[in-house]
């Protein structure tokens, strides 16, 4: 089982399937939420994931004219997860608080709109848009 929390430890999860793969993704949209390259995330099954604590501090922001959302902890501002489809939802990799898990970057998507600046230096798959896995 993992465990993560945004970083004032309000909202917290537990994750209970085994999990490898992260995806970064390096569209302008996570690039502009995060202030970063992009934002790398999990993608976990709906009955494989529980809110364990501050689930109702979280609060989110739908970008207009637009089906991307991003949901956030509203006392410290980190990025928690949110959903990613009717099945799954997304949670940021970061908040994991189990390093010794085998994780990955296994791919990267939205590659061809990555900022100029950003150079990849790992073997995960590149996808120039998004990717059904």
């Amino acid at each position: 089982m993992l465990k993560g929390r945004c970083n004032c430890e309000a909202v917290n999860f537990t994750i209970t399937s085994n999990l490898t793969d992260v995806i970064v993704c390096h569209c302008s949209i996570c690039r502009r939420a995060t202030g970063s390259n992009g934002i790398a995330i999990l993608i976990v099954d709906n009955d494989s994931f529980e809110w364990t604590g501050g689930e109702k501090l979280i609060t989110s922001w739908k970008k207009p004219d637009s089906h991307w959302q991003m949901w956030f902890c509203s006392r410290c501002g980190s990025p928690v997860p949110g959903i990613n489809d009717e099945s799954r939802m997304f949670v940021p990799a970061g908040l994991v608080d189990d390093d010794s898990v085998s994780l990955h970057v296994a791919h990267h998507i939205w590659v061809g709109s990555k900022a100029e600046w950003d150079e990849i230096g790992d073997d995960g798959r590149q996808h120039l848009e998004a990717f059904e896995g």
